[in-house]
Order: C-alpha cells, then structure tokens, then sequence
C-alpha cells in the first residue's frame, strides 16, 4: 500500500505545478470564420479626387546678351532746383578742393544774399574734370562742394538749408582737351528753391 500512495503523493506536486502553469484557458484566437464580414463595397469611403494639374507657366522673356552695359547715367538734380544768378559759380585749382581767396569773396556775397533770403535752399554741385577715374572724381566733387558748404555755414548760413551733391566729371561745362576747357569744368554749381 506503500508504494501506490508514494506515486500519488510523488505525482501529484508534479500535476498541481502543470496545471498551475498551463493557467486560465486564453481566448480563442480569430479565424476567418469568425472575424466580422468586410463592409460591402458601397458602403467603403469614396476615393479621393485627384488634385487637378496646375496650369503650365511660360517661360519669361529673355532679353539677348549685350556687348558691354552703358554706364550708369548721373542722377539729374531734383526739378524743383534752378539755376539763381545771385549766386555765381567757383573754380578749383586741379585736383583741390580748397577754397582759393577771389572764390572766398564770391562765396561771401553769396552768403550775404542767402542770410537775405532765409527762404531759398540752396544745391551744391561739385564738378570736377575729364582727368582720373569716374570714382575718384565723385569723392573729388564731394569734398568741393563740403567745401562750399561749410564756407556758407561759417559765414551764418543755415547748414539744414543746403544740400550737396557730387557729379565728378559726368557733366563737364567744356568738352575740350586743355588746360583753359578743364578749368572750367572743376567748379561748384550753386541752385536754389523755396522752400
């Protein structure tokens, strides 16, 4: 009697830890028996539209090359700006910008009719001649007509009133290659406007 129950007593910690393993039955798993039926194809989500194509784009014009771009013309002064005998023109030693002692009395009766008429802004050219580079000659007509400038400010000229613009040697008064022709051309032009 012995030896059945010690096979009970053996086997069964050996049954209790299968059966503690195996655990709960699981859920059964879906076949296509039992999946749900798919929807009929009318009631599927109408495809999406496609998008329609954009419209085709012309080309732009091309304009055809060019041997070498014409160099950019001075700006013209503002309109409004006009020539006033009262105030006479200046001339400059080559490649100065100081004011020379006959051109200090010009600019001293130009002062005199400006504090006169303290209506009247006032437009500096500084011009330059035919000698040395477009770029040069523009800093070379700035600093002259600065030069003007600050003479009129010094002798009681309002500085607000004036206004100074380069155009270096883009707007020559003489066209010819001497000495007496560029002479002319290295000057500051005065203009004015009411204001």
């Amino acid at each position: 009697m012995n030896g059945p129950i010690r096979t009970v007593a053996t086997l069964l910690p050996i049954i209790s830890l299968t059966l503690l393993l195996a655990g709960c039955p699981k859920r059964p798993a879906m076949t296509a028996a039992t999946a749900p039926p798919p929807l009929p194809p009318a009631a599927a989500a109408p495809p999406t539209p496609a998008a329609p194509a954009p419209a085709p784009v012309a080309p732009a014009p091309v304009a055809p090359p060019t041997a070498a771009p014409a160099p950019a013309p001075a700006p013209a002064p503002p309109k409004e700006y006009r020539a006033n005998a009262a105030l006479k023109q200046i001339f400059f030693a080559f490649d100065k910008a100081d004011i020379r002692p006959d051109d200090a009395q010009t600019l001293a009766a130009s002062a005199a009719y400006l504090k006169a008429n303290p209506n009247q802004l006032i437009l500096i050219e500084g011009h330059c001649d035919e000698r040395g580079t477009s770029e040069y000659n523009l800093a070379l007509g700035e600093r002259r007509a600065k030069a003007a400038m600050t003479f009129l400010v010094s002798n009681g000229v309002e500085a607000s009133r004036i206004t100074t613009i380069s155009y270096g040697k883009e707007r020559p008064i003489c066209t010819e290659k001497n000495e007496a022709c560029w002479s002319k051309n290295r000057n500051d032009t005065f203009l004015t406007k009411d204001r």
